[in-house]
């Protein structure tokens, strides 16, 4: 099978898992990624190195990050906030890094208890391990933007703040760039402006999108990315997840119904939906209490469709 024309990022068992209260076994997590990979998945970002005391969901992280590595298929990512973070998880074999800061200064001290300026300082920290070790020399370092379409605490975020941002980023040496729509604040036009000019910023390297359906634009917003130039989106499994600053939120944008959309608009994801809803009884078994959203595995594909990944797969 030829590459996707757009890649779909699983980021249930990181984003999807930081607000769970119930702690999910590791193994139960590494099936669950599994599951996710033999679907067709192409990437997954599997845990969140921070201390246990600050989210004790990912006291796994080395452990689940060392056995998700044996998965055959997806480029595995993890998120770390800090160097320490990064470190730990280059040590447990993860190359590639999503750093994450908030553009809203509010959401950054809540979130990390540092100032923009600061959780910069500490991205170059970050980008300088690539330098302590041979091994880690190919490591490639994502540079996601928290609270860029708005923010619970501040409200109205200044796209220009965000494109400054991206432009840092760049500077100190992402390889990637990932705007997140942390708390469902976007229109579509409001997205198609502000990656029209990131992906312009970017001049080739990778821009991902991260939205949540918290006013019910998810998918809306994802359209208004495609057209902007943007080929890689975030979603999880049932939409689980969400942001400890947006209470009442319904999480990511659903996983299952993201692939739909994209094979619909006839862009090849390699997801092949059938094999998917094993993923998806793994997450609701272990986590019964949890509210999982979507429509696609509820009331099937239309009579007829053949998506265009498995239309390929069959040439």
């Amino acid at each position: 099978m030829k590459q996707p024309d757009v890649i779909v990022r699983e980021v249930g068992l990181r984003d999807g898992l930081q607000l769970v209260k119930t702690f999910v076994p590791t193994e139960t997590k590494l099936a669950w990624a599994r599951a996710v990979a033999a679907a067709g998945v192409p990437e997954i970002e599997i845990t969140n190195f921070v201390p246990p005391k600050v989210i004790a969901q990912f006291a796994d992280a080395a452990d689940v990050a060392r056995g998700a590595l044996s998965i055959p298929g997806p480029k595995i990512v993890a998120l770390a906030p800090n160097r320490k973070g990064a470190e730990n998880m280059l040590l447990a074999g993860v190359r590639n890094v999503n750093f994450v800061l908030s553009v809203s200064e509010e959401h950054n001290l809540a979130n990390v208890r540092k100032t923009v300026d600061q959780s910069f300082a500490e991205f170059e920290n970050v980008v300088a391990l690539r330098a302590e070790r041979p091994e880690w020399k190919n490591v490639r370092i994502q540079g996601c933007l928290a609270t860029s379409f708005g923010c619970t605490i501040r409200g109205k975020v200044d796209p220009n703040d965000v494109l400054r941002c991206v432009d840092r980023y760049l500077a100190l040496g992402a390889d990637e760039i990932l705007l997140a729509d942390t708390v469902g604040y976007a229109a579509p036009s409001e997205i198609s402006n502000l990656f029209h000019h990131t992906v312009a910023i970017a001049a080739g390297k990778p821009v991902y999108a991260h939205f949540h359906d918290t006013r019910g634009l998810g998918l809306a917003n994802v359209y208004a990315a495609l057209e902007a130039g943007v080929r890689a989106f975030d979603a999880s499994t049932g939409g689980l997840g969400g942001c400890p600053f947006a209470p009442g939120a319904s999480g990511n944008i659903v996983m299952e119904d993201l692939v739909f959309l994209l094979e619909k608009e006839g862009l090849k994801t390699g997801v092949d939906l059938d094999k998917y809803r094993a993923a998806r009884s793994i997450a609701e078994t272990a986590l019964p209490d949890e509210k999982f959203y979507g429509t696609i595995l509820k009331a099937g594909l239309p009579k007829g469709f053949t998506p265009p990944t498995l239309a390929e797969a069959a040439e």
